[in-house]
C-alpha cells in the first residue's frame, strides 16, 4: 500500500469516528507538510477527552500496533502498516488547553500551530497566522513566552528552518536568544534527541554556527566552545574550531554523492569528483551502512558528524609548543576518544554508540599514518601497497566504525589543506581509503576477520595451558598471521602456535632473570 493511500484509509476511518462532541483535530507539522506537498510520515491528533479508545479502535480496523506513550497525559500511538516497506506512525494527544485555539497558540512556531477537523477538510483552522509564514517561508514563534515555556524550542528552531530552507524572524531570533540560557533545565534525552536530529538533516556545519550564535551550542555540546582560536601550524590553515566546522562541510559534501543514488549535481568540485571515482564503487554497500538504525531512530549519520565535531576536541589540552611556528598536539587522539565518551554519557547515548564514537575518534589519525608513505609515490594499487597486515589491525581496533573513520579521514584532509591540498596527498588518502574499503566488504574472510582454525579450548588441549591473557594475545596473533597471508591451515596455525609459546617463554625466562640480577 502507498503512503498517501494509508494516509488516506486512516483519514477516512477517523472521519466515521468524529463527531460534533468529539471532534478530532488533525494538527501541527503534518498540516504544514501536506501544505507544502512533502511526503507525511507521522499523523497527529488532538481530540477533547480520553484518546486510548479512538486509538483502539482504529489500531482493530486497520491491524495496527497500539501503544501507550504517556498515561498521565493521555497520549497513544498507532503504527500502521508495520509489516510493509511503509509505515505510518499516528499519535492522538488529549487538547491541552480548554479549546483548539488555546492549544494551538500554545505551540512552538505559526507553520507548526495550524489544524483541520478530519470531518471538515476544506477548512484550515490557522489562529497564529502560519499560512502566510508558511508562504513567506518564516519561522515565526507562536507566543513571546514560546522558548521560555520550553527552551528545548531554541533548538527546533534551528533544525526546521535548515529542513525547509525558511528563514527565521528577527524577533524569534531575539526571543530564541533570550531564551538559551533556560536549556539545562531541559532533559538531557530531549536535548540529545533535537541535537541528532540536526546531525542527520541538511547544512550540519551552518546549523552549528546558528546553535553557537544563538548561545545554545554552549548549553547542549560545551567542550566545543574550547576549540575556538587554538592556532594550529601548517598544512593547518585555520584554527582548531574553523577547522572542525570546515570538516564537517566537507563530510556532508562527500556524503552526498557517496551514499546513495549518485547525481551528477551532487559533485560540486574536482576534488569530490575524484572521491567518487576512486570510492563510487562501494557506493551500495555505504548506503546499507548509514541505513541502519541504532536507538530510537538515532543514524549512523548523525553518530559520524557528532564524531566530526568532537574529532579535535583534545586540541586545546595537548597543545605544545616546541619551536616558533610549530605546533604539536601528541595524544589528543587517546584523550579525544575520552572526553567525547563523557559527552556521550551525559547525552545518555546507548553503550554501543558511545564505543563507535570512542573508536572514531580515537583512530581518526590511523589513515593519515597509513598515507603517509604513498605521499611521494605515483598512485597505484592500493591494496598491494597496503600491508595485509596493517589492515587487518586497523579493522581489529576500529571494527564497524572503522568504515566511518575512513569518510572522517577524506574530509579532515580537506578541512586541514583547504585549497591548498596537494594531488598527491589527496590521492594518497582516496588509495588507502580504497584500499581500506575493499578489504572491508570484499577481502573480510581473507584480511579483516579469517575463519578461526584454532580456538581457546584447542590450545589448552593442544599445549596444556591454562585459561588467561596468554590464550586470547595467541589467538590474536594467529589471525593476524592469517590476514597477512602466513598461516594457512589449522597444522599451519597449530606450528606457529609452538614458535609462538617457545619465544615467548624464553621472553619471559630473560625478563625474570633481569630481575633476579
Amino acid at each position: 500500500m502507498e503512503e498517501s493511500s494509508v494516509q488516506q484509509t486512516i483519514l477516512e476511518n477517523l472521519q466515521e469516528f468524529s463527531t460534533a462532541e468529539r471532534p478530532i483535530y488533525l494538527v501541527g507539522g503534518a498540516v504544514r507538510d501536506l501544505l507544502l506537498q512533502r511526503p507525511v510520515h507521522d499523523l497527529d491528533f488532538v481530540l477533547p477527552g480520553e484518546t486510548r479508545k479512538l486509538a483502539n479502535e482504529l489500531a482493530c480496523r486497520l491491524n495496527g500496533a497500539l501503544y501507550v506513550m504517556d498515561e498521565e497525559r493521555d497520549t497513544t500511538r498507532v503504527i500502521v502498516g508495520q509489516s510493509s516497506s511503509k509505515t505510518m506512525v499516528v499519535d492522538f494527544a488529549t487538547l491541552r488547553s480548554n479549546d483548539l485555539e488555546g492549544d494551538l497558540c500554545a505551540r512552538d512556531f505559526t507553520i507548526n500551530a495550524m489544524a483541520y477537523d478530519v470531518a471538515a477538510p476544506d477548512h484550515l483552522i490557522d489562529p497564529t497566522g502560519g499560512l502566510g509564514d508558511l508562504r513567506e517561508k518564516r519561522i515565526r514563534n507562536c507566543s513571546p513566552a514560546s522558548f521560555s515555556e520550553d527552551p528545548v524550542r531554541v533548538l527546533r528552531m534551528i533544525r526546521q528552518a535548515l529542513g525547509l530552507g525558511f528563514r527565521i524572524e528577527s524577533e524569534t531570533l531575539r526571543l530564541s536568544r533570550a531564551a538559551a540560557h533556560l536549556l539545562p533545565r531541559i532533559s538531557a534525552e530531549r536535548k540529545r534527541d533535537e541535537v541528532f536530529r540536526i546531525l542527520d538533516g541538511p547544512r550540519v556545519a551552518l546549523a552549528i554556527r546558528l546553535l553557537d550564535q544563538v548561545g545554545a551550542l554552549v548549553q547542549v555540546l560545551p567542550e566545543l566552545e574550547s576549540l575556538k582560536g587554538v592556532q594550529q601550524a601548517e598544512p593547518h590553515t585555520l584554527d582548531a574550531w574553523e577547522h572542525t566546522l570546515s570538516v564537517v562541510q566537507y563530510l556532508e559534501q562527500l556524503l552526498s554523492p557517496l551514499v546513495g543514488m549518485y547525481r551528477e549535481e551532487t559533485v560540486s568540485d574536482l576534488t569530490t569528483g575524484s572521491a567518487v571515482l576512486w570510492l563510487g564503487r562501494f557506493r551500495e554497500q555505504l548506503a546499507g551502512h548509514f541505513q541502519q538504525t541504532l536507538v530510537n531512530g538515532r543514524t549512523p549519520r548523525a553518530l559520524l558528524f557528532f564524531a566530526a565535531l568532537y574529532h579535535d576536541i583534545a586540541k586545546p589540552e595537548t597543545q605544545t609548543f616546541t619551536s616558533p611556528g610549530k605546533t604539536h598536539f601528541y595524544n589528543h587522539d587517546t584523550l579525544g576518544a575520552k572526553i567525547i565518551t563523557r559527552r556521550g554519557r551525559a547525552l545518555s547515548l546507548s553503550v554501543a554508540e558511545i564505543q563507535r564514537l570512542e573508536r572514531i575518534v580515537e583512530h581518526h589519525m590511523r589513515v593519515h599514518h597509513l598515507a603517509g608513505p604513498f605521499r611521494n609515490v605515483p598512485s597505484g594499487a592500493g591494496e598491494e601497497r597496503l600491508a595485509r597486515r596493517a589492515v587487518y589491525r586497523f579493522f581489529r581496533d576500529a571494527g564497524e566504525a572503522g568504515v566511518d573513520v575512513c569518510l572522517l579521514t577524506l574530509a579532515d584532509t580537506r578541512g586541514t589543506y583547504g585549497v591548498t591540498l596537494p594531488q598527491q596527498v589527496w590521492e594518497a588518502e582516496l588509495e588507502t581509503c580504497r584500499a581500506l574499503l575493499e578489504a572491508y566488504w570484499e577481502k573480510s574472510e581473507e584480511v579483516v576477520s579469517p575463519p578461526r582454525f584454532l580456538t581457546g579450548s584447542d590450545l589448552i588441549h593442544e599445549f596444556g595451558l591454562k585459561p588467561g591473557r596468554v590464550i586470547g594475545l595467541l589467538l590474536d596473533a594467529i589471525r593476524e598471521g592469517q590476514a597477512a597471508g602466513e598461516i594457512h591451515s589449522r597444522e599451519e596455525a597449530l606450528s606457529f602456535s609452538r614458535q609462538w609459546l617457545e619465544r615467548n617463554n624464553r621472553s619471559n625466562e630473560a625478563t625474570q632473570k633481569e630481575h633476579e640480577g
